[in-house]
């Protein structure tokens, strides 16, 4: 099982994902976010997809981005999507386990 903690900056609501597979191609993901939008994406969507369905895609694609697309509120630059994504990648094999940031540098 691999876990990825994600926080998106000032709405603070912070996200926690799990991503579990046995095959590296269906996984399993668990998502807890104070989030409603989140929360009703992960309602909608289920919790069992195709890693390769997820992960190999053009940036910007796949179904969490296609919810999102026409459900979420106007925030383009929310992490959280990415954050179960780079999970999913890590438990399935399809990327290795590197922290990611985005830092402000004044």
């Amino acid at each position: 099982m691999t876990k990825v903690l994600v926080d998106p900056g000032i709405c603070g609501f912070v996200t926690k994902i799990s991503a579990d597979s046995e095959d590296q191609m269906e996984v399993h993901v668990k998502v807890s976010s104070g989030c409603s939008a989140v929360q009703k994406m992960m309602e909608t969507l289920g919790d069992t997809f195709d890693a390769y369905e997820l992960c190999l895609t053009k940036p910007g694609t796949g179904p969490f981005y296609d919810y999102a697309g026409e459900h979420f509120p106007v925030h383009a630059a929310c992490p959280v999507i990415n954050g179960i994504l780079k999970c999913v990648e890590a438990e399935c094999r399809l990327a290795l386990k590197k922290d990611t940031s985005i830092q402000f540098v004044d």
